[in-house]
């Protein structure tokens, strides 16, 4: 059991929020007359009040709100607490994780002032699920540390021509449109140029911080110079998967020889599966096909809510 220790809001993003003695949660959206309030994953911002006690000891005193945080939480080490846990503030505000740290692009004033800011890496973010009141000294609690949800998935889309508007992108749309049908929640729809480092940053941020089930790219598998997506792939994986990309080049076989010039590859990263799909969309649309009835099975092992793979 924890308890609210301070609560900050502020109507413009990048500035310090100013501490309040109550505020309103509203359903889908966030803290009411907060600038990070929306129709988004990000609703509020919470960090622990012992990660800021810690950053008080290096640089002196900062004040609650500095790091851009809505609810300071004493008793728990946010960081630690899964995506898709819920928490429970007074009688009444539900809330359900949905990362864990950020990327931060344009440094913040706390940032800026002492060269470092701790709610990137100790930082997490939620959305309001159930809105009401909350005030300073309300307990939190969590009430599930994980929540039975539809699989959720990121598509992300590798062509030169396609990020720079020269081309209109159809495999990504198709493979969203197809986990959708399926039953998956697809939270995020990228589209990046052929760039390993690129890559490389998303796959992590959507494992590491958003802790998707699934993330499936389309193009950039082939034998073309700027196709890079496999080897940054390899590269940021925890563990590799040859299987499902091997089911996939077989099935594909059986219609087309030039399956064989695929070199994708599959691979977890943490409880994350990444799946390389071809550019092509046709080719898409078999390689669904291959493996779309299999693969709640692996998704479900990875979440641990099954223990093996055996046939019965």
């Amino acid at each position: 059991m924890g308890e609210i220790a301070a609560i900050c809001i502020s109507t413009v993003r990048g500035v310090q929020k100013v501490s309040v003695n109550e505020a309103e949660l509203i359903q889908e959206w966030g803290i009411k007359d907060d600038a990070h309030a929306g129709h988004w994953h990000r609703q509020v911002s919470l960090l622990s009040i012992e990660k800021i006690k810690d950053f008080r000891e290096k640089v002196g005193h900062v004040a609650f709100g500095a790091f851009g945080e809505n609810l300071v939480v004493q008793g728990f080490d946010l960081s630690k607490l899964p995506v898709g846990t819920l928490l429970q503030c007074g009688n009444n505000v539900l809330l359900e994780i949905t990362q864990i740290g950020k990327e931060c692009h344009d440094h913040c004033a706390i940032y800026k002032s002492v060269g470092d800011c701790i709610m990137p890496r100790e930082g997490i973010f939620a959305r309001v699920l159930k809105g009401g009141i909350v005030r300073i000294g309300d307990c939190l609690e969590i009430v599930a540390r994980t929540v039975k949800r539809p699989y959720q998935a990121a598509v992300i889309t590798l062509s030169d021509k396609g990020s720079r508007g020269e081309r209109e992108d159809v495999s990504g749309p198709l493979i969203s449109e197809r986990l959708q049908r399926a039953g998956y929640e697809v939270v995020e729809k990228i589209l990046i140029a052929d760039d390993a480092a690129v890559l490389r940053h998303q796959l992590c941020r959507l494992a590491d911080q958003r802790q998707l089930d699934l993330v499936a790219t389309t193009g950039g598998t082939g034998f073309a110079p700027r196709d890079i997506t496999p080897e940054a792939t390899l590269a940021v994986a925890t563990k590799n998967v040859p299987g499902i990309a091997e089911a996939m080049r077989s099935y594909s076989l059986h219609i087309t020889p030039r399956a064989m010039l695929s070199r994708a590859v599959s691979v977890i990263r943490h409880k994350t599966l990444i799946i390389n799909f071809p550019g092509s969309p046709a080719a898409c649309e078999e390689c669904l096909d291959c493996i779309l009835d299999t693969l709640p099975h692996g998704l479900a092992v990875l979440r641990g809510e099954v223990t093996e793979c055996a046939r019965r």
